[in-house]
């Protein structure tokens, strides 16, 4: 693997390094000891699949907040995706900044998503399969959302929407929320 930091700290971008003769090839996909002296937080709970029927739908943009914050490391095992993640941590310098990648099958790219970033994605051809692996178990009363197409976001997205879920549309507007609410009370810290 080759681990590529991004200028939002926590943040990476995986390239696999392949090695291959006249099977296919071979190529690790996880290594815990190299997220660990990368600076990453490489636990992993649970693993998710997603499959989207059609090109331009859209996922996200999700986060979940103290006491379950969770990291996730994505990637799209089949079609292709642009993935976008926003930092939401509290007293983060780059707070409402965001990340963008193009995740596909053949260029077999993850992303690592820290705790408290929003994460989202659109489907850029039919028949798309995103794989999670996830840190923590998915808790609804500390999941929290962003509308995609929220002005104050400035997120672009390559396709017109054509699906998304009823809830990803209803998320309030940042300029709506309640901020302590949006992001949680971060661990260790009293209410």
């Amino acid at each position: 693997m080759i681990i590529h930091t991004t200028p939002i700290a926590g943040v990476a971008v995986i390239d696999l390094e392949l090695r291959e003769d006249d099977r296919g090839f071979f190529a690790r996909t996880f290594d815990r000891q190299q997220f660990v002296d990368a600076g990453l937080e490489p636990a992993v709970e649970q693993c998710n699949l997603s499959y989207n029927h059609a090109a331009g739908t859209l996922r996200g943009m999700h986060f979940q907040v103290s006491p379950h914050p969770e990291t996730k490391l994505v990637r799209c095992v089949r079609g292709a995706i642009v993935d976008i993640i926003v930092d939401m941590r509290p007293d983060s310098p780059t707070r409402l900044q965001h990340v963008e990648v193009e995740l596909t099958a053949d260029n077999r790219r993850s992303l690592f998503v820290p705790p408290y970033f929003a994460h989202g994605f659109q489907t850029l051809v039919d028949d798309t399969e995103v794989f999670y692996q996830v840190s923590g178990a998915y808790t609804p009363s500390a999941e929290r959302g962003l509308r995609y197409d929220d002005p104050d976001l400035g997120l672009t997205w390559p396709l017109p929407v054509s699906v998304t879920s009823d809830k990803d549309r209803s998320w309030q507007l940042l300029a709506e929320r309640d901020q302590a609410e949006l992001v949680g009370t971060p661990e260790g810290v009293d209410a």
